[in-house]
């Protein structure tokens, strides 16, 4: 896979999907890496999927900037705490036995997207409640570029501890983490659905560019084919993501939630398959 058109075409179907679920399209690229360049080991598959997660996060999250939908406060706190999970995620992935770990994430993925499916929550714009007394219930209110006011009540203490258990699992598997975190962000913190996946976005901006960062200093970029394949692939995921965010202003929410659930199914069912 080392035509220069076949690479900004994968880039740019992942970054515009990717973006439109806020979860870096990393979950899409690792199958196709594995399938295409069987050659390649997990170490090197895992760098080049969080390279171009990075690029699709980057553009992404300015896109949704614009939009005036990302919750910087939360976000930045739960960025912070991505952080020392990214860079342990890489360095332990070549050690690691993923077998048993994979079939249990899988399995997790899976029940995690019935629930999804499932789930009968109004999750576009979430009704205010009276926020808790206790410090850690923070209580945040976003007016975007339309106008529109998304106010909701989140246990930061839970947002944390989920922030940094995504932060170790995204470079270990090279799916990114906002699979994992718009879920999360939705149904166990109550943000509405179009804030959830923008500052999802933004948390995986932070947490992949420390991942890359990592990988660099490990040399996983100097084969001169890998770093062909990750500026290609890279380049077609910053448009791809200006194009998810544009139509995620278009889609329903739970729509979004429901396409999201669906590749969680998917990278469930990939990781079963992969190691049974």
């Amino acid at each position: 896979m080392d035509n220069l058109i076949v690479l900004l075409l994968i880039g740019f179907a992942v970054g515009t999907l990717g973006t439109l679920i806020g979860a870096g399209g990393g979950f899409i690229l690792v199958p196709i890496l594995i399938i295409t360049n069987p050659q390649l080991s997990p170490d090197i598959i895992t760098a080049i999927s969080m390279a171009i997660v990075a690029a699709n996060a980057i553009s992404g999250s300015f896109a949704y900037a614009r939009s005036g939908r990302i919750d910087y406060k939360a976000g930045i706190v739960f960025a912070l705490f991505t952080i020392p999970g990214s860079v342990l995620g890489v360095y332990t992935t070549a050690y690691i036995p993923k077998t048993a770990f994979h079939i249990i994430f899988g399995v997790l993925l899976i029940l995690l997207a019935v629930f999804l499916f499932i789930s009968k929550k109004q999750i576009l714009v979430s009704v205010s409640r009276v926020p808790d007394l206790k410090s850690h219930f923070k209580h945040h209110e976003i007016t975007d570029k339309a106008g529109i006011t998304y106010a909701y009540t989140f246990n930061q203490y839970r947002g944390i501890i989920i922030s940094i258990v995504v932060g170790y699992i995204s470079p270990l598997l090279g799916i990114g983490g906002g699979i994992i975190h718009v879920p999360a962000l939705v149904n166990w913190l109550n943000f509405p659905v179009f804030v959830a996946t923008a500052t999802s976005h933004f948390i995986l901006a932070v947490m992949s560019t420390v991942s890359v960062v990592t990988h660099i200093v490990q040399g996983s970029y100097r084969d001169p084919i890998v770093l062909r394949m990750v500026l290609g692939i890279s380049a077609g995921a910053i448009a791809g993501a200006q194009l998810g965010a544009f139509l995620s202003h278009k889609i329903r929410g739970k729509m979004i939630i429901r396409a999201l659930a669906l590749c969680l199914a998917l990278v469930g069912v990939r990781i079963l398959l992969g190691n049974l």
